[in-house]
């Protein structure tokens, strides 16, 4: 018996366009931050072509992970370079130690179960004291 080899059919994956030139397309917007949406619309390729690409190769898929925050550590490179700027720097202080620099305070979950109590006691404080003096007045 003779075994027939299997014709490869449909559709082709980047629609016959030149992989290496879409994949560095790909690369260069996921660079910048681009979403896979955005990265195929640059690299004109349909996401589920990347998504399909990405099954196969695993390498990619992480890569493309990697390079995605890049724009973050970019940012955070300018940051620190330019603390020399006061304020730049005290808003970084603010972020990385809001302990100790933040001018309001956090309240998690249960704080504000507590804080609702007291001011529901001190609601009842309040009203009880009003009704003493009408009391008093009704009594004059």
């Amino acid at each position: 018996m003779i075994k027939k080899k299997k014709k490869k059919t449909g559709r082709r994956l980047f629609d016959g366009k030149d992989e290496k030139i879409i994949l560095l397309k790909l690369e260069e917007a996921f660079a910048i931050g681009a979403s896979d949406v955005e990265a195929c619309l640059y690299a004109d390729i349909s996401p589920t072509a990347l998504y399909e690409y990405q099954k196969k190769n695993k390498e990619f898929r992480e890569r493309k992970e990697r390079l995605k925050e890049k724009p973050t550590l970019k940012a955070r490179q300018t940051v620190v370079q330019n603390l020399d700027d006061k304020e730049l720097a005290f808003k970084y202080l603010i972020r990385k130690r809001r302990d100790e620099f933040a001018s309001k305070m956090e309240i998690d979950s249960h704080d504000r179960d507590d804080l609702e109590k007291l001011r529901k006691e001190l609601c009842d404080l309040t009203q009880n004291k009003k009704w003493r003096r009408v009391k008093r007045k009704k009594r004059k």
